[in-house]
């Protein structure tokens, strides 16, 4: 069984990429000729066959040895079949997708009465407007230099996706803020990307200080120091009194004993999080 496990993980890496690739040309409109299309479904009709397959195998193993529920069971199957780093990527797609409604009705997520709200975006803003700007600028210029209607429409379909991607990425953002709940505690987030909890009794201390580290936006250094980085800074140092696991955006789980982060109105937070509960 577990090279069947192996080999559907191996298949569905594999496969994936050329389906999204089909995908978009067939949205595009580009007209495929009919033995390459057949093959291609009967290649991904099997990769389904054999996913459903080893699905059913683990999923009636899980119930059989653990009696584990329905869902439950479904879940580890998954688990098992699809790598944590599809699952991650899929779910962060899906949340930046719905984060577009939570925009446009003006509501925040994860954010309760008495709560307050911690926005981030601010360095972070400018620079993703300019990346529709250019984007868009760039959709433009392509369609009036590519002289081959097809490979414009894949272009146009691919572009038009990137935009909304951006946007996408920038709404969960905005929706989804740092929290410093009533009960004293913190919710730090970036987008749909990073979540990390922060009960009232792990605070040792915090305080506002600026600083400008490099690296990628979740940054773990040797000694337990964990930067969230927005636009280049953080303006928030947390002090913890044990250390705290947290999930990384491709699902890699690390701990940190320090954690800096930006908030666009540090006083803000740090005073909210000092008030006794």
């Amino acid at each position: 069984m577990t090279r069947a496990v192996r080999a559907a993980r191996i298949v569905v890496a594999a496969v994936l990429p050329a389906e999204l690739a089909l995908v978009v040309c067939v949205a595009a409109g580009v007209r495929l000729p009919a033995p390459a299309l057949a093959a291609a479904e009967a290649v991904v009709f099997g990769v389904l066959l054999l996913e459903a397959w080893v699905l059913h195998r683990l999923y009636a193993t899980a119930r059989a040895a653990g009696g584990e529920e329905p869902r439950a069971a479904l879940r580890t199957a998954v688990r098992a079949v699809v790598p944590v780093q599809v699952r991650r990527l899929l779910r962060h797609e899906l949340h930046a997708g719905a984060s577009l409604g939570w925009w446009v009705l003006r509501r925040k997520h994860g954010v309760r009465p008495g709560d307050l709200a911690a926005a981030y975006t601010g360095p972070q803003t400018a620079m993703t407007y300019g990346m529709v700007f250019v984007s868009v600028v760039e959709t433009v210029a392509l369609a009036l230099l590519i002289p081959w209607p097809a490979v414009h429409r894949v272009v146009l379909v691919l572009d038009v996706y990137g935009i909304l991607l951006v946007i996408a990425l920038h709404a969960a953002c905005v929706t989804r803020p740092h929290v410093v709940g009533a009960d004293g505690t913190l919710r730090i987030r970036y987008g749909a990307l990073f979540d990390l909890a922060v009960p009232p009794d792990a605070v040792a201390s915090v305080r506002v200080e600026r600083r400008y580290p490099e690296g990628r936006l979740v940054t773990l250094s040797e000694d337990g120091v964990l930067d969230l980085i927005v636009g280049g800074q953080t303006t928030v140092t947390l002090e913890l009194n044990r250390q705290l696991t947290f999930t990384r955006p491709l699902g890699a789980r690390a701990s940190a004993s320090t954690v800096r982060f930006h908030a666009d109105d540090p006083r803000a937070l740090v005073s909210a999080l000092r008030q006794p509960a």
